[in-house]
C-alpha cells in the first residue's frame, strides 16, 4: 500500500515538474519560419494593427534615468518590469492592465472614450477629451504598439535585415533587425519579432550603443488571436467602488505647464519637423531614430535644480544653467536661460552633444520673459 502511494505521489510530482517545464522547453524548441523578404516582413508587421489578440506581456526596461517628481510616471515606466494583460479588437478599442504587487491599473480605450480602473482606490475614472500631446504610458510599451511605432518613426532613416527566428510564446517568430543610418541616434539597433503569418509582433528588443544587452525589451509570453468581448472591454464596476471624471489634459503632469515659446527651425543642424497646429509648443527636430524634442515649460520648481540633484550633470552654458541626464538610449538637457522663468526639456535618442548644442542656441536667443 505504501509503495503504491509512493509511486502515485511521484507521478503526481512528474505531471507537477512538466508542466513547470514546459514554457522552458517550448522556447527551446527550434524555430522555423518561411522565408521572407525585409519589405514582406516589415508590410505583414504594420498590417498587423487590424488583427484581434489577447495575451500576456511584460517590458523589461533599463534606462538608468532618475526618478524627477515631475516626470516619476514616466520615469518608472522606463526601469524596471511592467506586466501586463493586453485585449485589442482594434486600434481604437483595447484594454491594458498593469499588474503590480499592490494591484492593478486598468486602461480602457473605447473609440474616443478612454476609462481607467484603480483597484488599490476602487475608483473608475472616465476621462473626457483627448489630449493634443501626452506623456507615454504602459500600453505604448505592448510589442505590437511599440513595432508599430518604432517601424513608423524609422521611415527611410534606418537599414533592414532579417535576422535567425526565435521561438516566442510558443510560436516560430520571423526576425527584422533595424540600423539607424544617423551615426549621432543613440539606438544601436532594434530587433522584431513576429508571426510570419499575420505579422503580429511578439518581441522587441532596443539596443544602445556599445552594449550588448537590450535597454528595452517588450515580449508576450502568452498571446493568441481573439475574438473580440464586449464584456472584457467594457469597464465594469463592482458593489461599494467609486466613480469620478477627469479631463484629459489632467492626466498630462507637466505637460499642462508647457509655455509658448518661439523655437527655431533649426537646431543642431537639424530641421523642425512639420507638426499640427495643436503641436505648436513642442518643436520636434531630426528624422527618423535620431529625433529629439524642446519643450518650454513654466515650472513651479526648480527643473535644473531638482535634475542635478537626481544626478545629473551641471553645463556649462553662456545663456543660462542646464542639466544632462544621461541613459543608454534617451539623453535629456533641461536648460534654463538666464533671468527666466522658462525651462526648457530637451530630450530624445540622439547623442548628448547635439543636446547640449541645441540648449546652448536656446538660451542665447531672444529674450524670454
Amino acid at each position: 500500500m505504501k509503495k503504491e502511494l509512493m509511486r502515485r505521489w511521484a507521478a503526481v510530482a512528474a505531471v507537477v515538474a512538466l508542466l513547470c517545464a514546459m514554457p522552458v522547453i517550448a522556447s527551446a524548441l527550434p524555430a522555423s519560419v518561411p522565408k521572407l523578404t525585409t519589405s514582406q516582413l516589415r508590410g505583414r508587421i504594420l498590417a498587423s494593427t487590424r488583427l484581434s489578440y489577447a495575451g500576456y506581456a511584460e517590458s523589461n526596461a533599463t534606462f538608468g534615468l532618475p526618478s524627477l517628481p515631475e516626470l516619476s510616471d514616466v520615469t518608472s515606466l522606463l526601469d524596471g518590469v511592467t506586466k501586463m494583460r493586453v485585449w485589442q479588437a482594434s486600434p481604437d478599442r483595447w484594454r491594458v492592465d498593469v499588474l503590480s504587487d499592490t494591484g492593478e491599473r486598468d486602461t480602457y480605450q473605447l473609440g474616443s472614450r478612454s476609462y481607467i480602473w484603480d483597484s488599490g482606490e476602487e475608483l473608475l475614472t472616465e476621462v473626457i477629451g483627448q489630449p493634443s500631446l501626452r506623456l507615454p504610458r504602459a500600453a505604448d510599451l505592448t510589442p505590437p504598439a511599440l513595432a508599430i511605432r518604432l517601424l513608423d518613426e524609422a521611415g527611410r532613416h534606418a537599414r533592414f535585415s532579417v535576422i535567425p527566428p526565435q521561438r516566442i510564446a510558443g510560436s516560430s517568430a520571423a526576425g527584422l533587425q533595424m540600423t539607424p543610418v544617423d551615426p549621432a541616434s543613440t539606438i544601436a539597433r532594434i530587433d522584431i519579432w513576429a508571426e510570419p503569418d499575420n505579422g503580429l509582433p511578439l518581441m522587441v528588443e532596443i539596443f544602445g550603443r556599445g552594449s550588448s544587452a537590450p535597454a528595452l525589451e517588450s515580449q508576450f509570453f502568452q498571446v493568441g488571436l481573439w475574438r473580440p468581448d464586449a464584456a472584457v472591454l467594457t469597464p465594469q464596476r463592482g458593489p461599494g467602488t467609486g466613480f469620478t471624471t477627469t479631463s484629459a489634459s489632467s492626466l498630462s503632469g507637466e505637460l499642462n505647464n508647457l509655455a509658448t515659446a518661439s523655437l527655431p527651425g533649426r537646431l543642431a543642424g537639424r530641421d523642425r519637423v512639420p507638426e499640427p497646429s495643436a503641436f505648436n509648443d513642442v518643436g520636434v527636430y531630426g528624422s527618423g531614430l535620431s529625433t529629439f524634442a524642446v519643450l518650454g515649460i513654466r515650472a513651479s520648481s526648480n527643473l535644473v535644480g531638482d535634475a542635478l540633484s537626481a544626478g545629473g550633470a551641471a553645463l556649462n552654458l553662456p545663456g543660462g544653467t542646464a542639466t544632462l541626464l544621461s541613459a543608454p538610449l534617451v539623453n535629456a538637457v533641461i536648460a534654463q536661460p538666464a533671468g527666466s522663468s522658462l525651462t526648457f526639456l530637451i530630450a530624445g535618442t540622439i547623442s548628448a552633444s547635439v543636446l547640449e548644442q541645441s540648449a546652448v542656441t536656446l538660451t542665447t536667443q531672444d529674450s524670454y520673459p
